[in-house]
């Protein structure tokens, strides 16, 4: 039964498909007492689809040739092709389904309020006949019918206004570091072949080159990068936040170097394995606060930000010179994971999760009371030193 138009040919074909499953005498008896066997089904058109011509579906990218940088440029210079626009507009889509939420707001920002689902919208939009109809009959509302001629420079029109976020060129920089950031190569054509199972002194290179590189790069921007300035003061003149770390982060994931806590954290192992832990486990942001301190020997070995966050916290606690009943404990160390993992906690954190599930404010002032902004002072000192 078809209750809408279909105007592919290859779905129109696939949707009547289904008429022609097979089905089991007894399975149709079930639901048609009447019935021996089926021999023929039927077809309830009621939208005229079987009456309207069908085209045969274009993919969107219809330049799978042609890189995405050269595609964005040849739209800064003007170029209006449908294949192209089309081709921009299925690069796009396919980068926005794994950007980051970082990411997506510089969008917004370059874009005057614009996301990359709505840049795609607006794309794929300019490109639909209808609405290129459409904006002709606007154009000239006393002409009746448009004209072929009028029909394709309201579609000029509309692509033109869909691609101008696009002329700016931070925006297409970021596009392309996205693309590069995200992008992931796999070949499945080629076999893997194991040549030789042994120790790699290019592995080894490629790890020496990636340590040295970072030490500069702090060396380098110690006085431009907040996080750095912090942690390359001794005493720290003030506290470091997430912020911070978050911005280092950013810029070092940025070309040329695309450096993560992870590949750092594998390389520095690859080379002082006896003065690294945790090497084979899962990192996280504040794991650089340990990778800068051991990149200026700071400290002695690499260790987890959370193992280091959970090794004051023991100090802490034989320092109280009292006890903490189970439930005090129990909210001291979610305090104690929370700053591990967000390098500090203020009041207004208690309202979020995990705190939230287990009272919130109110329950952690009722167990603390007064001296609870005393305890947070102290563990956001001394935890993260």
């Amino acid at each position: 039964m078809f209750m809408r138009n279909v105007k592919s040919r290859g779905y129109f074909e696939q949707m009547k498909g289904r008429g022609v499953r097979i089905i089991n005498n007894d399975d149709l008896q079930s639901v048609t007492s009447d019935a021996k066997t089926k021999d023929h089904y039927v077809i309830v058109d009621a939208v005229g689809v079987c009456e309207r011509d069908k085209t045969d579906s274009k993919p969107m990218d219809r330049k799978k040739a042609v890189s995405f940088e050269k595609l964005l440029q040849a739209v800064s210079l003007g170029n209006t092709d449908p294949n192209v626009i089309s081709s921009v507009a299925a690069r796009i889509a396919r980068i926005n389904k794994n950007i980051s939420e970082e990411d997506a707001k510089k969008v917004i920002e370059l874009t005057d309020g614009k996301s990359l689902g709505g840049l795609v919208s607006d794309l794929v939009n300019s490109l639909n006949p209808d609405n290129q109809v459409e904006k002709a009959k606007q154009d000239n509302p006393d002409r009746g019918q448009p004209t072929e001629e009028q029909v394709k420079r309201a579609e000029k029109d509309l692509i033109k206004d869909a691609v101008k976020p696009l002329y700016k060129p931070d925006l297409r920089n970021l596009l392309l570091e996205i693309k590069k950031k995200n992008e992931q190569i796999i070949d499945n054509v080629s076999p893997d072949e194991l040549i030789e199972a042994g120790f790699s002194a290019e592995a080894l290179e490629k790890a020496k080159g990636m340590v040295e590189s970072f030490k500069q790069f702090i060396e380098d921007n110690k006085d431009e990068i907040t996080a750095l300035q912090i942690l390359y003061s001794r005493p720290y003149k003030s506290p470091l936040k997430f912020e911070n770390i978050k911005e280092l982060a950013d810029t070092i994931n940025k070309p040329p170097h695309h450096w993560t806590e992870d590949n750092l954290w594998v390389a520095y192992a690859a080379l002082e394995k006896s003065k690294v832990r945790g090497a084979s486990g899962a990192r996280i942001m504040t794991d650089l606060v340990s990778l800068v301190r051991f990149a200026l020997e700071q400290e002695n070995e690499l260790v987890p930000f959370p193992e280091k966050v959970d090794a004051n916290f023991k100090a802490w606690l034989a320092q109280q010179g009292k006890g903490f009943d189970g439930e005090k404990m129990h909210w001291l160390e979610m305090i104690k994971d929370h700053i591990a993992g967000n390098l500090s906690i203020e009041t207004d954190d208690f309202e979020y999760a995990p705190f939230s599930q287990e009272g919130g404010i109110g329950k952690v002032y009722q167990l603390f009371g007064e001296e609870l902004n005393i305890i947070l002072d102290d563990l956001n000192e001394r935890l993260v030193a």
